[in-house]
């Protein structure tokens, strides 16, 4: 079995067009010096986009989100993260599409 940072490391080489979007909003600690690393490996689980210092990971949903088993295991993980401390916050892949702005803002209200 590959770890998961071999893993993270290939999800990071093959990123969704969302994923890059919002990856060119978080990097380089654009939203008020808050650094977020991007596929990183918690537990094991490979969260999307997490800041450290905060405790926030954002994930981004494709389609594939809506099938009942799909939403099962969002909320086991999203559990298994809240018990971990941190908070989880969630987009579709259309709201990087089409609202952009509105997903900056939301991040930027949970960085606090």
């Amino acid at each position: 079995m590959q770890k998961n940072t071999d893993i993270a490391r290939k999800l990071r080489k093959n990123a969704t067009k969302q994923e890059h979007v919002l990856w060119n909003l978080l990097r380089n600690s654009k939203l008020n010096n808050h650094k977020f690393k991007r596929q990183y490996p918690i537990g094991n689980y490979i969260v999307d986009f997490v800041c450290i210092e905060k405790f926030l990971i954002i994930e981004l949903d494709g389609g594939q989100h809506n099938y009942i088993e799909n939403k099962i295991a969002d909320e086991e993980r999203t559990n298994y993260l809240q018990s971990r401390g941190y908070k989880v916050i969630r987009f579709w892949n259309n709201d990087i599409d089409k609202n952009v702005e509105g997903v900056y803002e939301e991040i930027m209200k949970n960085l606090g």
